[in-house]
């Protein structure tokens, strides 16, 4: 029996699921390492314009079955959020690592059973900046592999893909620590997984990311329309608070 929290949405191809990991914009629980430099409101406003940009990047590749992950406390909100299109499934358990473990089980054990040999690839909700091609050049590459994973620099990854569920893959130590993607290899050795890499990027997770992100879409806000429309809006007023001319 398929779960009541998941809205589906059919896909002209049932081989490539790209699986955006989520949480509802709840004050205080989404990018909370941003806080020391943002406040709570300002956190949550960023964080629905990164997940929204994500969105609208998971929506221009072409044949891929586009979800969300999500607590189950959140499923009804993302829903309003993401729109048509987008199915949004209840991950079991709490945390990143079950939302991980969840999304190669739904989707690649029998979720639909006369489907083709699935492709899977959770995704963050925060590198709406990412080059599409990046996404694309993963799927190819899960092809010939059993595992895919996009490294960032400060030792974690943005992405991860396989075409099986492999429940120990993804153990809750680690995860958000410059050793996630050193475990993950170590996981995968011990499991005589292949895995091959996508380009290395960066996520948004510390103020340093931010203001890299904002120099980035200063120059091509195209990538992230808006997300850069936030970050302008947002040097502005930082500008203004230094100068004194106003006050938030």
């Amino acid at each position: 029996m398929e779960s009541s929290s998941e809205n589906k949405a059919q896909s002209p191809n049932e081989g490539r699921t790209l699986v955006v990991m989520a949480k509802g914009p709840k004050p205080g629980t989404v990018k909370t390492r941003l806080a020391q430099s943002l406040s709570v409101e300002a956190v949550t406003e960023l964080y629905c314009c990164l997940l929204d940009d994500t969105l609208a990047l998971a929506r221009s590749l072409g044949d891929v079955e586009i979800a969300i992950m999500c607590p189950d406390s959140d499923v009804n909100e993302l829903l309003r959020l993401a729109g048509n299109q987008v199915s949004v499934v209840a991950q079991k358990g709490e945390g990143l690592a079950a939302g991980l473990t969840s999304v190669f089980a739904h989707f690649a054990e029998g979720h639909r059973t006369n489907a083709p040999q699935r492709r899977i690839i959770a995704f963050n909700s925060d590198s709406p900046h990412l080059p599409r091609s990046v996404l694309e050049d993963a799927f190819e590459t899960l092809a010939a592999h059993d595992v895919v994973v996009g490294p960032t620099h400060d030792g974690g990854y943005y992405l991860a893909g396989a075409k099986a569920s492999h429940p120990t893959l993804f153990a809750s130590d680690g995860l958000g620590t410059s050793s996630a993607l050193e475990r993950l290899l170590s996981r995968a050795r011990a499991l005589e997984l292949s895995v091959a890499f996508a380009d290395p990027f960066y996520d948004i997770d510390v103020a340093d990311d931010l203001t890299r992100l904002a120099a980035e879409l200063r120059l091509a806000p195209a990538k992230a329309p808006r997300t850069a429309a936030w970050l302008k809006e947002w040097g502005l007023a930082t500008a203004r608070l230094k100068t004194g001319t106003e006050e938030l």
